[in-house]
């Protein structure tokens, strides 16, 4: 297993209790096996500072590496255009549609906002899951990632709390999941992705802060290296 811990930056401060900080995105890669298949898995979480901040949603999703970076991704759902195989060609990145969490979740490429993929989880595609700003009912229905710079997804029931700090099993009670993402072993080819984010320390009334920074697949540092990969200022407004 490899950690990378990645470039931050920073969300809007806000003194007192109610502050929370976004402190970077963190990736671990772990290799895995599906029948013949020999697979990469990238989990993908932003970290926080604070004992109770919340992820509410993420948003302008984008490759800065070309739309190479927007395609090549494994799914093995549920989804009726996939029915548990493996494959690229069709998928879902609806995290409630990964089925089992032994025979699918494994090896299944999702999106989500905290928690686990399964189907309970509250996670929602926003509008903007578009190609060429045109609607698309796919919606995040799809196996790649479409290439309009504003992709994203929100919890749809932020009272579960399944975006706040701790609330993701099998990561530091630092860290909060937003993503899974399955790519060839064979395939290092470097994946650099921006994200924002809208976040908020989880006390009731609390404003809601946002951060943006940028993590890498294909080339996750070695156990203990820091990528510092650029990227700091403030996102302007809140998406859902």
């Amino acid at each position: 297993m490899k950690t990378g811990m990645i470039a931050a930056v920073l969300g809007l401060g806000v003194t007192g209790m109610a502050s929370a900080t976004f402190t970077g995105y963190v990736v671990t890669s772990t290799n895995v096996t599906s029948g013949s298949t020999n697979l990469t898995v990238y989990t993908v979480a932003a970290r926080f500072n604070g004992p109770t901040d919340t992820l509410l949603n993420a948003f302008n999703f984008r490759s800065t590496n070309g739309d190479a970076s927007l395609v090549g991704f494994w799914h093995k759902d549920n989804a009726d255009y996939n029915s548990g195989t493996l494959q690229q060609e069709f998928g879902t990145w609806n995290p409630s549609q990964t089925g089992s969490i032994t025979a699918n979740r494994p090896f299944d490429s999702y999106l989500t906002i905290g928690s686990q993929a399964a189907g309970t989880n509250t996670a929602n595609a926003d509008p903007s899951w578009t190609i060429g700003g045109n609607a698309d009912a796919r919606s995040w229905n799809r196996a790649d990632l479409p290439n309009n710079g504003t992709l994203g997804w929100f919890n749809s029931n932020p009272t579960n709390l399944a975006g706040r700090v701790g609330n993701s099993p099998g990561l530091p009670t630092t860290d909060v999941r937003i993503g899974q993402f399955v790519l060839s072993a064979s395939d290092t080819a470097l994946r650099t992705f921006s994200l924002e984010i809208g976040y908020n320390s989880g006390i009731a009334g609390a404003p809601v802060q946002f951060g943006i920074g940028t993590f890498d697949l294909g080339a996750v540092p070695a156990p203990g290296a820091v990528a510092l990969l650029g990227l700091a200022g403030l996102a302007g407004r809140r998406r859902r």
